[in-house]
């Protein structure tokens, strides 16, 4: 006898094939090398387009106090964002350029990664850049010849740079994980995280309005965890995972002498020389090997974890070939390895200025002189923490302290007068390596490499990444993937493009892996 069936209703086969498709795609995207495969060949076939779209995007000027531009930029990385399906929006804090929100759900996916980046750039001094600074330019090396943007697909050259401004910091972040996505979907990859994107338009500016606006958007900004994209690929050009940053903070001092220049001879050994006294009070607070002199200025120190000391020893050791690259004889402390340096609180002399040189020497005592200085801070210190150590300091080497310009009646009743104008600054910020959220992102980052990456308790560099752990608490973790020689902040800045493609691997590798990764990490 045969049995009769019921037929399978049409949306009921629909059902059955769309979940079978979820099934053998998400087994599928288990296999490191199969994604990895798949980013290859969709590079092979749109390299170009990836460049084309980073250089259009580099032509906009992005200065965060050009209103018009930043707002181009801002309304740019919308279209990208919609281009690939992604909801995307302006967020809007009062006075501050707006920041671009996207996302993205994925179906299957119980964990939310936020990406972040930051679309503004530094100033430029244009007199000091060979081509415009925003006028993208492909050049065969670095320095080397000027060559026109490759035409047809799979021709980019890993070793050419793309020179412009914010080429390395930090609008390549951007195009990379966005193509990163497009590599995934054309090989119907899917995502093992829900994503979220947060660009920023004024950290180079210092992010005064950030925390508002951190605070306005929270609910549309809560996540499992924020990738930065923010900052550059290890010396050696492997890939690192960089825990951390530390904090910033600005200081400009100025000492007070005569009234007027006086001459050297006549006066020389009888009017203080604030040149002399500036000087000499910069090398009170700090010694020939970095180390800071202020009392106490150690004390809030965080003691550096069994992690973070694991983490170092396995960091390769780029400060030989540096020594070379920079023409330096030898380092401080005795040529103490830099990633041991970069763990510890720094004050940098940025500039000292008063009188004339050269040309324009004169025998004269100055009016005034002025220094221009920042510390880097680590973990438990804080600005205010630091601005009370060093006035401590100065009122103990005699100096009578200001933070405007002394009335006359103080310059006659003090013979050393400091004025001291600081900056806000921000505290440094550390993720715990040991979270499983950490192991997870590590391994992820790997599969989507291919090999061991390196892995940083902190930058040496400074950003604001405190206020999303003040406003969010969500762990914060940075996978940078730009040239560490990209010239950011200065002129001629560039990305190489092998960096580009090489990021498209390992923000791949992040969406199709972390989720389940995350999941299978105790």
């Amino acid at each position: 006898m045969r049995t009769m069936t019921k037929p399978i209703a049409p949306l009921a086969i629909v059902r059955f094939v769309f979940g079978m498709w979820v099934v053998a795609s998400s087994v599928q995207a288990q296999d490191p090398a199969r994604v990895r495969s798949a980013v290859r060949a969709y590079q092979q076939a749109h390299d170009v387009e990836v460049v084309r779209e980073l250089a259009d995007f580099l032509a906009i000027p992005n200065l965060a106090s050009d209103s018009v531009n930043i707002r181009r930029n801002a309304r740019f990385i919308v279209a990208m964002l919609e281009r690939r399906g992604i909801r995307a929006q302006l967020l809007e804090s009062p006075g501050s350029p707006p920041a671009v929100f996207g996302e993205l759900r994925s179906p299957s996916a119980t964990r939310t990664l936020v990406f972040y980046a930051h679309y503004d750039g530094q100033p430029v001094d244009t007199s000091q850049w060979s081509k415009p600074p925003w006028s993208p330019t492909l050049r065969s090396r670095l320095g080397g010849e000027v060559i026109p943007l490759p035409t047809q697909p799979g021709t980019v050259q890993g070793e050419t740079r793309l020179y412009a401004r914010s080429a390395g910091d930090d609008k390549s972040p951007i195009v990379a994980f966005l193509s990163a996505m497009d590599a995934l979907r054309a090989s119907n990859i899917p995502s093992s995280v829900n994503l979220k994107f947060f660009f920023e338009g004024e950290e180079e500016a210092g992010s005064p309005h950030l925390r508002e606006m951190l605070t306005r958007h929270r609910d549309a900004l809560g996540a499992d965890l924020w990738v930065f994209g923010d900052g550059p690929v290890h010396q050696s050009r492997r890939q690192q995972i960089v825990f951390g940053v530390r904090g910033s903070m600005g200081l400009e001092l100025t000492v007070f002498g005569p009234s007027r220049a006086l001459h050297s001879g006549h006066y020389g050994n009888w009017a203080p020389n604030p040149l002399v006294l500036l000087a000499n009070f910069i090398a009170s607070m700090r010694d020939d090997d970095g180390r800071i002199l202020i009392d106490h200025y150690y004390d809030d120190v965080r003691p550096i974890t069994r992690a973070e000391r694991d983490a170092i020893a396995g960091v390769p050791a780029p400060d030989s070939a540096l020594r070379v690259e920079l023409l330096l004889g030898g380092t401080e402390a005795n040529n103490a390895p830099l990633m041991d340096r970069l763990m510890l609180p720094a004050l940098n002399v940025r500039g000292i200025s008063g009188g004339g040189v050269g040309a324009l020497g004169a025998n004269a005592i100055a009016t005034l002189a002025r220094a221009s200085i920042d510390f880097r801070l680590v973990p438990r210190q804080t600005p205010a923490s630091v601005r009370t150590l060093v006035e401590a300091h100065a009122r103990k080497h005699g100096f009578f302290v200001v933070h405007r310009d002394p009335t006359p009646e103080e310059r006659l009743a003090h013979a050393r007068i400091l004025k001291l104008e600081w900056e806000e600054g921000y505290p440094a910020q550390r993720a715990d390596m040991s979270l499983p959220v950490a192991r997870a992102l590590i391994r992820a980052t790997e599969m989507g490499v291919g090999d061991r990456i390196i892995v940083i308790p902190t930058s040496g560099g400074s950003a604001g990444l405190y206020l999303f752990d003040d406003v969010l608490r969500t762990p914060i973790i940075s996978v940078p993937i730009v040239n560490h020689d990209n010239s950011q902040h200065a002129a001629n800045e560039n990305l190489r493009l092998q960096n580009l493609l090489d990021g498209m691997q390992v923000y791949a590798g992040i969406i199709a892996h972390l989720g389940r990764v995350w999941s299978e990490t105790p």
